[in-house]
């Protein structure tokens, strides 16, 4: 699976883009084998199950430039590298508390000249600054995750949807979403992906 994939969904993205984009299989596959960050019999599959998905965010929301959006959970950069590559005008803050992950981000975003990107060994509560939009990916149950960015949000929304908090899920979430007692949107990504590992995924939308 080469960064083609990429250009059948996002076709109008510049030469420099698609270079930054082709790059990720070299720098995720050269990190991989130090520090574990992708499981290993995904790396081959970086473009769909990673890079891709982590831009199904995209699909709902264009990031304006001079808009902050902090990545909690980041691990080894998803969602915040490719969004990052994807709007190069918005500022993106990719949290993760396991040191060795925020290594990862800092060398890859370096090696692309990523301008836009800061990466911090932190927890999420312990970021003060505030945000338009917090991205994650699974990291964990909403009603978990929701408390410890319900604080971390400017109060002035420029962008189609309010601020708030964009994360991407997977399977059933009927369940998840009752118990997190939040109002939420939901933007299934096989309404924008036709591979089938996007069949159940989604992004759960929830206004700060």
């Amino acid at each position: 699976m080469t960064f083609d994939i990429l250009l059948k969904y996002f076709p109008d993205i510049t030469a420099k883009q698609q270079e930054q984009f082709a790059r990720l299989q070299e720098l995720y596959t050269l990190w991989n084998s130090q520090i574990n960050v992708i499981s290993r019999k995904d790396i081959d599959l970086l473009y769909e199950r990673h890079v891709l998905h982590s831009l199904g965010i995209a699909k709902v929301m264009s990031f304006l430039p001079g808009e902050s959006v902090l990545d909690v959970g980041t691990g080894g950069g998803f969602p915040g590298i490719p969004l990052a590559i994807l709007f190069p005008e918005t500022q993106f803050h990719l949290v993760d508390s396991i040191g060795k992950k925020i290594k990862v981000v800092n060398e890859v975003a370096s090696a692309l000249g990523l301008k836009n990107v800061k990466a911090s060994h932190a927890r999420a509560e312990e970021i003060k600054e505030k945000f338009d939009f917090v991205v994650s990916r699974a990291v964990t149950q909403l009603k978990d995750f929701y408390p410890w960015v319900k604080g971390k949000f400017n109060k002035a929304s420029k962008n189609k949807l309010p601020n708030g908090i964009l994360y991407l899920k997977g399977g059933d979430l009927t369940q998840e979403i009752a118990d997190a007692g939040l109002a939420v949107q939901q933007y299934h990504l096989k309404d924008y992906f036709e591979e089938e590992f996007f069949e159940t995924k989604q992004v759960i939308y929830v206004q700060r």
